[in-house]
């Protein structure tokens, strides 16, 4: 099978994999479960934000000509006549040698032109003394200073955050219609796994494959749907992955029989079930990694089944498609440069991610190894903050070399800043 599917690079890999996927169709949610999801509607303002002229401190609505020359020395005496907190309009109007006492947001009443703030007042009784000169406008949020009714104030394509949650939220926005979560199967391979739960016997090991991605999944905004395991006979992996298929999977993932042994059977039945794509990638960990079409429609990654490169190569090929599908636009891991502070003596002609701990100091980054780097060393990525990125044409790496390396927990918005 080698012959007919060439080591590939990251590169083409990647490319061959987005190709694949497109973003989803739109559902309708309640508003706070489109928080981390992309808008796929255009949202309009239907009034105008604030809908009319407010105070935007607690003060004395006033004629600002009533304040001219006022000071702490010269302070300019009117007389309060109402007063107005927010959610009430007031009754009267401001005239010439009154003020109305208004909290913040309460609309700015009829006659007055501007706010003068507690804190520049002295009061006496039903008098108040303004100690501070204010101009036309002086305290006072404008009606539609932040949106207009009409206005195209949230996108199609936006991406919900907290604040879009509050802008739709102020646009009475309580359904959403978003991009839905892609479904992602998950499966592992092998007659040496055992689930949680049981005691592994002589050469048993247990699923954790399974629990990492599906990890993965949920914080990339997917939905996991856990297959289980599937032993190493043809039948058992064909049933397994066509009950993914029935389950409504926009994605498979399986973990392990991806490799060139007897027993790794799982890039033989997706040939037979569907279509392989590309099989070997130039990188380490993660070499054997397949890709292809499960009965002409749902793509299937075949991820290695040593647990350092299953979370790796789903960093690198799962989370950008399982974005994709979401409508997201922003797709790549924010990378940085830093300082590699231990050797890396060897290393063959494949593009290395080492797991690294990145620290700042001073205005740099530096990277140190998490430790031994084996990919079944799943503490390796369990102190990792960021793979260190080793070129294919580098011999080695020495300390002191500056890397490339792509931050594990920043979120892919800070790559597109």
């Amino acid at each position: 099978m080698e012959e007919f599917y060439p080591m590939i690079s990251v590169e083409e890999a990647l490319e061959k994999v987005l190709s694949m996927f497109h973003p989803l169709e739109p559902e309708e949610v309640d508003l706070l479960d489109s928080l981390g999801r992309v808008l796929a509607e255009d949202v309009f303002a239907d009034m105008d934000i604030p809908p009319l002229d407010n105070s935007a401190m607690d003060g004395y609505a006033v004629r600002a000509e009533d304040t001219k020359g006022a000071s702490p020395e010269n302070p300019r005496p009117l007389r309060i006549i109402h007063e107005v907190p927010a959610g009430y309009i007031s009754e009267k109007a401001v005239e010439p040698g009154t003020a109305i006492r208004i909290m913040t947001g309460a609309p700015i009443p009829p006659g007055a032109d501007a706010v003068v703030r507690f804190e520049d007042t002295r009061r006496e009784g039903d008098t108040i003394y303004i100690l501070k000169e204010v101009k036309p406008g002086t305290e006072i949020r404008k009606a539609g200073e932040d949106v207009k009714k009409g206005e195209l104030k949230l996108p199609k394509g936006t991406l919900i955050r907290p604040a879009e949650i509050g802008m739709l939220a102020a646009l009475g926005k309580k359904r959403v219609k978003v991009i839905r979560r892609p479904r992602v199967a998950i499966l592992a391979t092998g007659d040496e796994l055992v689930d949680l739960g049981e005691t592994p016997g002589p050469g048993k090991i247990r699923n954790t494959n399974t629990y990492s991605n599906a990890a993965q999944v949920i914080k990339y905004g997917g939905i996991p749907i856990i297959l289980g395991i599937a032993r190493d006979r043809r039948e058992e992996l064909a049933a397994k992955l066509r009950e993914g298929v029935e389950k409504g999977a926009d994605l498979i993932l399986t973990s392990g029989g991806v490799s060139v042994g007897d027993f790794d059977l799982v890039k033989e039945v997706l040939a037979i079930e569907g279509e392989i794509t590309f099989w070997r990638v130039r990188m380490k960990p993660g070499k054997p990694l397949a890709f292809g079409v499960l009965n002409g429609k749902v793509p299937l990654l075949g991820l290695p089944g040593n647990p350092v490169s299953v979370m790796v190569a789903f960093e690198l090929f799962a989370r950008p498609a399982i974005l994709k599908m979401q409508g997201r636009t922003c797709l790549e891991k924010p990378t940085i440069e830093a300082i590699l502070m231990d050797e890396i003596p060897h290393k063959d002609d494949r593009r290395h991610f080492i797991r690294v701990i990145v620290e700042r100091r001073g205005d740099g980054w530096y990277a140190r190894l998490t430790g031994a780097q084996g990919s079944g060393i799943l503490t390796s990525m369990v102190k990792a903050n960021g793979l260190a990125i080793i070129p294919e044409d580098w011999k080695k790496a020495e300390a002191g070399s500056k890397v490339k390396v792509m931050m594990l927990d920043w979120p892919e918005e800070m790559a597109c800043q």
